[in-house]
């Protein structure tokens, strides 16, 4: 029989986010970044405009020694943060540079970037996600979307609107059930 060790042998379980955040840590380093927490958290450092165009890439640190202010604490240099991104929003990116380099350091709780570099290459293609199958509805349910619509004289827009209807219903129905 083998003993059990770590977190088996004291009863305790892992997340995986521990798990893959200690397993991706290292490769993290080497991009400069300490660890994984600011990739986790992009979308929300630099908000739903940039989420999913920007990509950091690298922090790049200075290679000076330590430099001491006045009261003989260490100073730090702040590093470079290197990102890409299309061309298009490159141009919007750097309009806004400043807020994104506050909003990095305020997550960091420091000035860690002073300056980030953007480098323009194609935006990666965007996962393609499947809208969830709606449920089937009901015969009462179809029956109360047409004679909602049963006033609408124009035929095409009748049709549209009663598609529109069976939509929301069953996607309404969906959610409320996910809801509790």
């Amino acid at each position: 029989m083998t003993a059990k060790t770590g977190a088996a042998a004291r009863g305790k379980t892992r997340t995986l986010a521990e798990l893959v955040g200690r397993a991706v840590d290292p490769v993290c380093r080497k991009r400069g970044f300490a660890s994984v927490d600011l990739l986790k958290a992009w979308p929300d450092v630099v908000g739903a405009r940039y989420a999913e165009r920007v990509r950091p890439d690298r922090l790049i640190w200075p290679r000076t020694g330590e430099r001491f202010d006045a009261s003989g604490t260490v100073v730090s240099e702040p590093a470079t943060l290197l990102v890409h991104t299309d061309g298009a929003t490159a141009l919007m990116l750097t309009h806004e540079l400043p807020q994104v380099i506050e909003r990095i350091n305020t997550f960091y709780g420091w000035a860690a970037v002073g300056r980030i570099k953007i480098v323009q290459k194609a935006a990666p293609p965007r996962p393609k996600s499947r809208p969830k199958p709606l449920r089937n509805l009901t015969l009462a349910e179809e029956a109360r979307i047409r004679d909602t619509v049963s006033g609408v004289e124009n035929d095409r827009l009748r049709s549209a609107l009663e598609k529109l209807g069976q939509q929301v219903v069953a996607r309404g129905a969906a959610a409320r059930t996910h809801q509790k």
